[in-house]
């Protein structure tokens, strides 16, 4: 993502590509969620939204007057599930309209652009995976002083503020230092690995580097670490490339590979492989050739994220709070999406926790509104 999404964000996240399938599945068990709550006399007063029933969160009155775009910084495979679910969200929620639009090509003021002209076409409700952590706050600023709701999905600014009404996003940090954890048990708990990652400049790459120095630190050095890999998250092509180039010159003496980038991962999986050595590979989100590699057991581990519950969930927020129905308590909520470890073990049963997450999210951010 991003790393760019995989990039995503400090509450973290990225944002996986399981396929259609997947997204379908999650979508079924999370659009019966959301309609538990009793709608209250159109007369009462502004309510705790957390004191709805237990078993399902604030249902959303009225939203025929919100548009929502979910907008990525540029095409990555990541966030393909926000396409289908923003259908889906459209269609639960009732919604004027829903447009997904990845056309920013990961360049802060072309998105920027983007973003100005979807409002001008009527939207009024953003969910953005920003291009520029340290510099997205300025973009959330402009649109939250033309009124509009604003989320940051699948990435949360740099630094500590987030000027977004909320932040839904995978905590980068924790998933690495769980994709760290899930290598070192691989290997036995002494070796060599190597973190393969994106961009460089990122603070969410900062994030994950620090999150599987974490990890190797608490093996009181039985396990070392070759100098990180960034910057191989453009492409396919060039991901592919740094993976030959590194198994050609260090390939004997590497035991696992840690992945917490998308193209890396799948470069890592198919390199290994091909390559013969005895390489423990863990990989990010999941892919169809990172399940394979699961099945087969080329692959270790990977850890899966859950970008369908990031549109699915936001697009509930958004439509709360474009619709003046809810505020924020506490603008710029930062809440962890969630990361989960997918072994061989688990690889079949795997999507029910990240279901389950997804219902958890929808009653966290209830406790976090105020309703009408």
């Amino acid at each position: 993502m991003p790393q760019r999404p995989f990039s995503a964000g400090r509450a973290l996240n990225r944002p996986g590509a399981r396929g259609m399938a997947a997204a379908l599945a999650v979508l079924a068990l999370v659009g019966t969620g959301c309609t538990t709550r009793e709608t209250p006399a159109a007369d009462a007063p502004k309510d705790d939204a957390s004191t709805g029933t237990s078993s399902g969160p604030v249902t959303l009155k009225d939203g025929s007057q919100v548009k929502v775009a979910f907008v990525p910084g540029g095409a990555h495979p990541y966030f393909q599930p926000w396409k289908t679910t923003a259908e889906t969200a459209k269609t639960d929620f009732k919604l004027g309209g829903v447009i997904f639009n990845e056309t920013g090509e990961w360049d802060q003021g072309k998105q920027n652009n983007v973003l100005n002209s979807l409002a001008a076409q009527g939207y009024n409700a953003f969910g953005i995976f920003g291009v520029s952590p340290t510099d997205i706050n300025s973009t959330f600023e402009d649109l939250k002083d033309k009124g509009f709701a604003v989320g940051s999905l699948a990435s949360c600014p740099a630094g500590d503020t987030n000027a977004a009404d909320f932040c839904l996003s995978t905590d980068v940090e924790l998933a690495a230092y769980k994709a760290a954890k899930a290598a070192i048990e691989a290997i036995g708990g002494a070796g060599t690995i190597v973190h393969l990652t994106g961009n460089n400049v990122d603070s969410n790459t900062q994030r994950r580097i620090a999150g599987v120095k974490k990890a190797i630190g608490e093996t009181g050095g039985k396990v070392t670490e070759l100098p990180v890999i960034t910057d191989i998250d453009k492409d396919l092509q060039t991901a592919q490339k740094a993976v030959a180039d590194l198994l050609a010159s260090k390939g004997k003496e590497i035991k696992g590979i840690v992945t917490t980038a998308y193209n890396p991962a799948v470069a890592a999986a198919d390199g290994v492989k091909s390559s013969g050595l005895p390489i423990k590979v863990v990989a990010i989100d999941d892919d169809a050739a990172i399940l394979n590699g699961l099945k087969s057991g080329g692959v270790a581990a990977t850890v899966a994220q859950n970008p369908v519950g990031q549109a699915y969930v936001g697009g509930w927020l958004l439509a709360l709070l474009g619709s003046k129905q809810c505020q924020m308590k506490e603008p710029g909520a930062i809440v962890d999406s969630g990361s989960f470890v997918v072994t061989k073990a688990n690889v079949d049963t795997y999507d029910n926790e990240r279901k389950a997450k997804t219902k958890e999210l929808e009653k966290e951010f209830a406790a976090k509104l105020t309703c009408q």
